[in-house]
């Protein structure tokens, strides 16, 4: 299972990256007509997001243009703005009379300590992820939403690892394509499904990784608000409505819940996105041709899938990182 967000037909994937700072941002534009049908899930008691509310299962406006990730905290939020002024200029919105209006929803990882706390994200940052965002094969790891990246940091920041930013994808019978990308910023560690071992997490003086939940009873001092968070986007070509977009993104939830210990806690933001590129199931949903837009799937068959490569893309995101001074990746010999 490897592949990218990119393999679902109509999304393009951009990065703007301060190599200095230790921040960034990732941009999703979704090159469609209509742009996705995008439901979310939040899990985490201290998220940082904007305009999550329209994604409500009853909201008005179901057409989504973009998603934005972020690093910087709620000052990374600004950088939002930067995506709209993109894609306004392209006269992708939606349309109410007098103007278009991108619809850009953002969420947030704290990455504040890792670099400069002063290196944010702006409207600038935001602008240059989205008109860098092409269709193709796009960087990982240490880079985008994923630069200051870093999780395990139940022993202080000192011990904790490198994060970053992964994706993965899945062809299934029936032409139906699920994807996801994640940027990984734990407070908890980092395991593989498959064997249960600890892949990343905080590193002890014998340079072994702990279990973070073992080691929680003395992590009061760490246990900083909002310091942490997982982002997510799951993207296929199925055709969704509204409320199922927003089951696929809970349970999507699991893919996280199967790679990182503890998750969803009160100082995680942890936040899924879920994004139907083939738009809602009707019969007015086609192309300039007259063919339906995307696949029809069920959508547990979707969420089932969603959560399979939320969790690929939460262990490539760590494993694919690069180490900075202090922080040392999965790849780098952990001391």
């Amino acid at each position: 299972m490897l592949g990218n967000l990119c393999d679902v037909p109509g999304v393009l994937v951009g990065h703007a990256t301060d190599e200095i700072g230790l921040t960034g941002c990732t941009a999703v534009l979704f090159d469609a007509p209509a742009g996705a049908v995008v439901g979310v899930d939040v899990r985490g008691s201290s998220p940082g997001t904007r305009e999550t509310d329209l994604l409500s299962p009853i909201g008005r406006v179901e057409e989504t243009h973009a998603i934005l990730l972020t690093g910087g905290s709620a000052f990374g939020l600004g950088a939002a703005g930067g995506v709209v002024s993109y894609l306004e200029e392209k006269g992708v919105g939606y349309d109410v009379g007098v103007a278009r209006i991108p619809m850009v929803p953002a969420a947030v990882i704290f990455d504040l300590a890792a670099g400069d706390s002063n290196a944010r994200p702006g409207e600038h940052m935001g602008y240059e992820a989205a008109a860098a965002a092409g269709s193709g094969n796009f960087a990982q790891g240490s880079v985008g939403a994923g630069m200051g990246a870093t999780v395990g940091k139940v022993l202080g920041p000192e011990r904790a690892m490198k994060g970053g930013l992964g994706s993965v994808s899945i062809d299934l019978p029936g032409g139906l394509v699920v994807a996801a990308i994640a940027v990984v910023n734990a407070f908890g560690d980092i395991r593989d499904p498959s064997t249960g071992d600890i892949v990343s997490g905080p590193r002890l003086p014998d340079g072994t990784i702990a279990d973070s939940v073992e080691h929680l009873a003395e992590a009061a001092r760490f246990m900083r608000w909002g310091s942490n968070t997982t982002l997510g986007i799951v993207a296929t070509n199925a055709r969704l409505t509204r409320p199922q977009a927003t089951k696929i993104a809970q349970m999507a939830q699991d893919g996280l819940a199967r790679t990182i210990s503890p998750v969803h806690t009160s100082i995680d933001g942890d936040t899924v996105f879920a994004a139907s590129i083939g738009g809602p199931p009707n019969e007015e949903n086609r192309d300039s041709t007259g063919d339906p837009i995307g696949v029809v799937a069920a959508p547990d068959v979707v969420g089932a899938f969603g959560a399979r490569v939320m969790a690929e893309a939460v262990l490539r995101a760590v494993r694919v990182a690069r180490g900075v001074p202090g922080l040392p990746a999965v790849s780098d010999a952990v001391t």
